[in-house]
């Protein structure tokens, strides 16, 4: 969850560590610190609270070195507090470590080192790793990081400097994301690339294990055996100002403006002049698909939602029996997967615990592996035998947009290639289908086009404890993301109901100025939706409907009605969650809220 940076060169360090942890603050924020190697010490400024905290204190003093790590923390093992944050030391402070990640067997390596002598002083599992380096450390840092890491059980990227070593940055990672950054005369590493595109657009993935050893001039690799790996240098193609703020207020409002850039992007190359999908390097031939007996569709939040609509599109479209499970609970049901499924993983940054965890489980049981993923070179898309990319650019809000509608249209675009290759959709359908959903991008910007009356609602409606999406079919699915969309960055409770259910219980919840938000996007469920809604009504609630342009009977239900463009009901999703996004970003912000930052929260879900 947390940010890691570090820097080696010729250059003061101090200024490069906080711009890169600039860009990855979207990764934690409950403290911030840096480790500079200057004056033949290690300095260590920390701060509880924002990088701001920490920015303020460094412009009072100069910390003139040129070897340094950072880091942006997320707190799991002790409270954010000044002793808690990162960078650690050692007890004698000429070792500091950076980390991402868990140790799981820290508590057992904390008594074994107590016994030992060291005198820890955070709650933190990060401390144990400098006193293990330092219990190995004879005169080389390297080996003494090795046997460290050979110790350590869970997941980790972690980024150690030494002051008897300052020619020297090491850097391993062991299921956490860190890349490596190719300079001239200075090297860098970092949690993700952000961090790194104002200095270089050349970068080294690191694969599981494997160690990083950087000087001023050079960058050595390691496998687990401590053998030299030879690496290809990917050179990042996407802009500095895709990863800015671009003169909106939030990354989340800038993000939802951007999809229909997004949604152009994850079309366009996948559709030929002939009108057939082209699925990138994917080879699932007719022969393949009649193996397939089941897919398998796992993620995590905002991937899951996405999930779900991608069920049922392949049910739909191909006619295969499709299961979506929550990625941290598929590995504990001893799932029912074989040769014969497809295992599809859904993830923005490719570096979700649960999800790569669930995803190496499938293989081990034979599953054939797709990924769904926004990241290239990340950890799920290498691992996966085949990967579908959104090519959505970088997402730096907490709170997921442009990767959801994404992810909704890869769904689609797999759903439809499988069906017409096993024949159980007629080319005709299929055309009607793949035609209207290119001309998204389009509708998107129209709906973007009409935020004041969204704004205006949320001007009213902010004050809201308790608020509930209702919606049957993929509307359900939608008002699950809605849900989570206002729950994640306003802090109101919200919970989405499939409007069916309303009666099993939660009705009972419903009051006057209860703020219901009711979808009703489907022709066939339309008036059952609109019974639904006249059930709330009659309880007091204040509804907010979203239906399609020119179902205008459903005002005389609603209080207030917000229309996409007309569609087919199988694609509403990807236009229907536009207004439930803005919603949720123009509420957040007029309760005060940090909208790119919300608490407790970080944008990749590095541990378990």
């Amino acid at each position: 969850m947390c940010g890691i940076v570090g820097y080696i060169g010729k250059k003061e360090a101090a200024p490069i560590l906080v711009d890169g942890l600039e860009k990855l603050e979207y990764r934690g924020y409950d403290s911030a610190g840096i480790a500079v190697y200057a004056d033949q010490d290690i300095v260590v400024r920390k701060y509880k609270g924002r990088l701001s905290v920490l920015e303020e204190h460094l412009n009072n003093e100069s910390i003139a070195g040129t070897l340094g790590i950072g880091h942006t923390r997320w707190a799991t093992h002790g409270e954010p507090n000044d002793v808690n944050a990162h960078p650690h030391t050692n007890y004698a402070g000429d070792i500091a470590v950076v980390h991402n990640g868990i140790i799981e067997n820290y508590m057992k390596l904390k008594e074994w080192l107590a016994t030992q002598g060291k005198v820890f002083v955070s709650e933190t599992d990060t401390e144990v790793i400098a006193h293990l380096v330092d219990y190995y450390y004879k005169e080389d840092l390297v080996e003494a990081v090795q046997k460290a890491v050979s110790r350590m059980e869970g997941a980790y990227a972690i980024g150690v400097i030494s002051r008897k070593n300052p020619e020297k940055l090491v850097a391993v990672r062991k299921d956490s994301p860190l890349v490596v950054g190719i300079g001239e005369g200075e090297n860098f590493i970092a949690s993700d690339i952000p961090a790194l595109l104002k200095y270089t657009r050349n970068v080294y993935f690191l694969n599981d294990g494997e160690m990083a050893i950087l000087s001023e001039n050079s960058i050595e690799i390691l496998n687990e055996l401590g053998e030299k790996v030879e690496r290809e240098v990917f050179e990042v193609t996407w802009d500095i100002e895709s990863a800015e703020k671009g003169g909106y207020q939030h990354f989340m409002i800038k993000e939802i403006h951007e999809q229909p850039k997004a949604l152009k992007e994850t079309l366009s190359p996948r559709i030929n002049k002939d009108n057939d999908i082209v699925l990138d390097d994917i080879k699932l031939t007719e022969e393949d698909l009649e193996k397939i007996n089941k897919v398998v569709i796992v993620a995590c939040g905002t991937a899951y939602h996405a999930g779900l609509v991608g069920r049922f599109a392949i049910e739909k479209f191909a006619k295969i029996p499709v299961e979506t499970d929550v990625a941290s609970e598929f590995r504990y049901r001893d799932p029912f997967v074989d040769d014969k499924t497809l295992f599809i993983a859904v993830s923005q940054s490719g570096e979700t615990a649960d999800t790569l965890a669930a995803l190496r489980e499938a293989k081990e049981k034979g599953a054939r592996v797709l990924a769904v993923t926004n990241v290239v070179g990340s950890r799920i898309s290498r691992e996966a035998d085949d990967v579908f990319y959104t090519w959505a650019g970088p997402e730096i809000a907490v709170a997921s947009t442009k990767a959801y509608t994404t992810q909704l249209v890869a769904m689609y675009l797999i759903a439809l290639s499988m069906g017409l290759k096993k024949g159980t959709m007629t080319r005709e359908k299929y055309d009607q289908i793949l035609n209207e959903l290119k001309t998204f991008p389009e509708k998107v910007e129209k709906l973007l086009q009409n935020q004041q009356l969204l704004q205006e609602l949320a001007d009213k409606q902010f004050n809201n404890q308790n608020v509930f999406y209702i919606g049957r079919g993929i509307d359900d699915h939608v008002g699950r993301e809605g849900s989570l969309k206002l729950k994640e960055i306003s802090y109101i409770h919200s919970e989405a109901i499939a409007a069916g259910e309303l009666k099993h219980g939660t009705i009972a919840l419903i009051e006057d100025g209860t703020l219901v938000v009711a979808l009703a996007t489907q022709d066939h469920l339309y008036d059952k939706m609109l019974s639904n809604i006249k059930e709330v009504k009659a309880r007091g609630a204040y509804v907010i409907a979203v239906a399609k342009e020119g179902n205008t009977e459903i005002e005389k239900s609603a209080d207030i009605a917000i229309y996409i463009p007309n569609t087919l009901d199988e694609l509403t999703p990807v236009l229907s969650v536009i207004p439930l996004q803005i919603l949720a970003y123009y509420i957040a912000v007029a309760r005060g809220c940090d909208v790119d930052k919300p608490k407790n929260l970080a944008k990749s879900v590095t541990v378990e």
